[in-house]
C-alpha cells in the first residue's frame, strides 16, 4: 500500500532542496525533536542510504571497524533514529527492517530499548512469537521499572492475541473499499441515513494531505462531499475531524487541530446546520477544551445533553483519557468527569462511542490487554459506574491500530471500525457484521435420563462475572442460545428446584442452526435430611486412609458445593458388622473427618460441613445370610460413605 502521513495528527514535509541542505543529521534531528517524524525519516533514510551503500562494498561491519569507532558510532545512531521515526509514525514495516540492523550489530548497551521496540514493532505486524523472544530478552535485562512494565504488558498481550487467533470470533470484518481512498480514512458514523467520516485525500489544488469531514448517502467515495464550514483559517493549515451528531442531525462535535511550532493544538468545536447550511465552529467553553491541553474525539448522545471525549487534561490516570460532560440547552458544557481508573489507564484511551440504548461504553486503549496498538473495548454501565473493560477480539481488533468503533443505527449486528490493519501507516474504513451462533443443549434426569422440562439456564461469562442470558428448557428439556462473540470461557449454570445446581462449560457455539449439537447434562435430585450414598469412596482396610481413587469422586462432590454455594452438608461414614460397636463407631468418625478434611483443603468452608461417624449402627442390607454364614456382599453395601443436605440455603 502507498505509504502515506500518519492518521489523525499529520506532520508537514517541507519542500527543501537537496542541493541547498547541508546537513541531514540537522535537518533530521530538527523534525525528530520536533514530532515530525515523517520528516525525520526521510533525512536519516538519505544518511543511511549512503552509508549501507558504502558498506555494501566493503567487508562485514564487525571487520571493518574497531569497536566504538566514531563511524560505527555514528551509523549506530542513524539506524537507531531513523528506526524511531517509522514506528513513532506507525510505519512498523519499516522500522522492523531497521531495528534488526540495530540487534545485529549489537547496539544493546548503547542503545538498551531496542529490544523492546524491536518487539512492538514485530507484534504491530503479527509476528507474534518473534515478539515474545525480544520482549522477554528486554524484561530479563531491563532495570527500568517503567519499560519493564511496557514490555510485561505487551508479552501479556502477544500471549492473548495467539489464543485469540486460535478461537477467533464469529464476526466478518471486511474494508469499505468504495468509500476508502487510502489516504487516512477513518471515524464514521451514521446520522439519518447519512454516512459521516474523516479523509486526509487531497482534492482539487491541494499540495498536503489535509483532514476534511466527508459525508455521503451511500457507500460511495465519489459521492462523498467534504462540508464546507465556511471560515477563514487565521492560524494556517487547520485540520477538521471525528464528527459526531445528535438525532436531530443539526449539531456536529467534531475536533479541530493545527500545528504550532511543532505542538499539536487540539480542540472540540460545535458547527451548527442552519438553513442547510453548516456554520462556522464555536470552540467549546474550557469545562471541555482546558487551556494548555488538547481534547478530541468527542461523541454525542442522541439527546444532545452527554458529551463523551479523550484529552489529556489534567486529573485523569495519564495520557489521553475518556472523559465525560453535560450539555446546556445550547449545547455548551456544564460539568465535566474523568470515568476513572476502571476505564482509563496510565497510557491512552480515546475515541469513545456510547450506545445508551445497551448502556455499552466503547472505546480503543494502550493500556490492556490486546491484540497491538489500539484495540477496542466495552464496558457496561453509566454515570459513574463501570465494568472492568473487555476485550472484542479478534478479527474485530488486529494487531495494528483499532479505533472509531460505532454501531449502525439500523443493524443490532453491524458496526463500523477505523483500522491500521493492512497499512504502514494509515486508517482505512472497515464495517463487521456478527454472526449467528448457537448454544444448544439437553438437561436431563440423572436417574430417570428424561428431559427435564422448567430448568433453568443461564449463560454466562466469567471475564465479566454476570449472567448474561437465561433461558427455560421445553418440554423434551432442550435449550438454545443465540450469542454474537466466539468465547471459550462461557459457562452454563443449570437449577432445577429439589436438584443440585450444575456448573458446566458451554458447548462449542456453531454457526447456524442446523450445525447444532445437543450435549446432555443431567441433574441430580436431592430431598433436605435423606442421605445419598457416594460411590467410590475407599479407604485401606481397618484404618481411615484414603485410597487415590476416592479422590475423584471427592471432587466431584467439591464440584457440587462450589455450585450451591448456600447448602449445607453432613459426610456420613458408615462400616459393617465386623468388630466392636465402639472401634466401628471411631473408625467411621475417623473416615468421616478424612473426607471432610479433604474439601476444607479444596475451599470448602468448614461452616457448610459437619463429619458423623456412625459405626454399624445403620446397615442397609444384612452382614449376614440367614443360614448364619457370612454375606460379604451384604458388608460391602454397609461400608459406604453418604452425604446429607441438612440446609438448602
Amino acid at each position: 500500500m502507498k505509504k502515506l502521513l500518519p492518521y489523525f495528527l499529520l506532520s508537514f514535509f517541507p519542500a527543501i532542496s537537496f542541493g541547498q541542505a547541508k546537513n541531514y543529521k540537522a535537518l533530521a534531528d530538527t523534525a525528530f525533536n520536533r514530532h515530525e517524524y515523517y520528516t525525520a525519516a526521510f533525512y536519516y533514510k538519505h544518511i543511511a542510504d549512503g552509508t549501507t551503500i558504502e558498506s555494501k562494498n566493503s567487508v562485514p561491519l564487525a571487520a571493518s571497524r574497531k569497536s566504538g569507532s566514531k563511524k560505527e558510532t555514528t551509523n549506530q545512531y542513524i539506524i537507531y533514529q531513523l528506526a524511531e521515526s517509522y514506528r513513532l509514525y506507525k510505519d512498523y514495516t519499516d522500522a522492523t527492517i531497521w531495528y534488526t540492523k540495530m540487534s545485529n550489530e549489537g547496539s544493546a548497551e548503547k542503545y538498551p530499548l531496542t529490544p523492546l521496540w524491536y518487539g512492538i514493532c514485530l507484534q504491530a505486524n503479527g509476528k507474534y512469537d518473534e515478539a515474545l523472544v525480544q520482549l522477554k530478552q528486554f524484561a530479563e535485562r531491563n532495570q527500568d521499572p517503567k519499560y519493564t512494565a511496557l514490555a510485561n504488558k505487551e508479552i501479556a498481550s502477544c500471549g492473548y492475541a495467539l489464543k485469540q487467533l486460535e478461537h477467533p470470533r464469529a464476526v466478518d470484518v471486511s474494508p469499505l473499499v468504495f468509500l476508502n481512498k487510502d489516504q487516512g480514512d477513518y471515524a464514521l458514523t451514521v446520522n439519518l441515513g447519512r454516512y459521516w467520516f474523516t479523509s486526509s485525500r487531497m482534492v482539487d489544488k491541494d499540495k498536503f494531505f489535509t483532514n476534511r469531514i466527508y459525508s455521503s448517502a451511500i457507500l460511495d467515495s465519489t459521492k462523498a462531499l467534504a462540508t464546507n464550514f465556511n471560515v477563514f483559517d487565521k492560524e494556517g493549515q487547520i485540520e477538521y475531524a471525528t464528527p459526531s451528531l445528535d438525532a436531530t442531525g443539526t449539531k456536529m462535535y467534531l475536533t479541530r487541530w493545527y500545528k504550532k511550532n511543532g505542538k499539536t493544538v487540539s480542540a472540540i468545536y460545535l458547527s451548527q446546520l442552519v438553513s442547510s447550511v453548516w456554520q462556522q465552529p464555536v470552540r467549546l467553553n474550557s469545562t471541555v477544551n482546558a487551556e494548555g491541553y488538547n481534547s478530541k474525539h468527542p461523541h454525542i448522545s442522541p439527546d444532545g445533553r452527554r458529551l463523551f471525549f479523550s484529552s489529556d487534561r489534567p486529573g485523569g490516570e495519564g495520557g489521553d483519557d475518556i472523559w465525560e460532560s453535560t450539555l446546556d440547552d445550547s449545547g455548551q458544557p456544564k460539568t465535566v468527569s474523568n470515568l476513572g481508573n476502571t476505564v482509563n489507564t496510565p497510557y491512552d484511551e480515546q475515541s469513545p462511542y456510547y450506545d445508551e440504548a445497551d448502556k455499552v461504553l466503547f472505546f480503543s486503549s494502550t493500556g490492556f490487554t490486546g491484540m497491538g496498538g489500539f484495540d477496542v473495548y466495552r464496558s457496561d454501565g453509566d454515570f459513574g459506574h463501570w465494568a472492568a473493560p473487555v476485550n472484542l477480539g479478534y478479527p474485530v481488533n488486529s494487531s495494528k491500530d483499532d479505533l472509531y468503533y460505532s454501531l449502525d443505527p439500523t443493524n443490532a449486528n453491524k458496526f463500523y471500525l477505523s483500522s491500521a490493519r493492512g497499512s504502514d501507516c494509515c486508517l482505512s474504513l472497515f464495517t463487521g457484521q456478527y454472526k449467528f451462533l448457537y448454544i444448544s443443549g439437553r438437561v436431563i434426569d440423572c436417574h430417570t435420563n428424561s428431559g427435564m422440562v422448567g430448568a433453568r439456564v443461564i449463560l454466562k461469562d466469567p471475564n465479566v462475572k454476570m449472567g448474561l442470558v437465561a433461558k427455560i428448557t421445553d418440554d423434551k428439556g432442550d435449550y438454545v442460545f443465540q450469542v454474537k462473540e466466539k468465547l471459550p470461557s462461557y459457562k452454563l449454570e443449570i437449577s432445577q428446584k429439589g436438584y443440585f445446581t450444575k456448573v458446566v462449560p458451554a458447548p462449542i457455539v456453531k454457526p447456524g442452526i442446523d450445525t447444532l449439537i445437543n450435549p446432555e447434562t443431567c441433574l441430580q435430585n436431592y430431598k433436605v435430611n435423606v442421605p445419598i450414598i457416594i460411590e467410590n469412596i475407599y479407604f485401606d482396610f481397618g484404618n481411615a486412609h484414603l485410597r487415590a481413587e476416592s479422590y475423584n469422586t471427592l471432587d466431584k462432590l467439591v464440584a457440587i458445593m462450589n455450585d450451591n454455594p448456600k447448602i449445607k452438608i453432613e459426610l456420613g461414614s458408615h462400616t459393617d458388622g465386623i468388630g466392636s460397636d465402639a472401634g466401628n463407631l471411631k473408625l467411621s468418625q475417623a473416615r468421616a473427618e478424612t473426607c471432610v478434611d479433604y474439601l476444607l483443603l479444596q475451599g470448602i468452608k468448614s461452616s457448610r460441613i459437619k463429619a458423623k461417624g456412625y459405626g454399624k449402627r445403620m446397615p442397609i442390607a444384612p452382614n449376614k445370610l440367614p443360614n448364619g454364614k457370612d454375606n460379604p456382599a451384604g458388608r460391602q453395601l454397609n461400608r459406604r460413605t453418604t452425604f446429607t443436605v441438612k440446609s438448602a440455603g
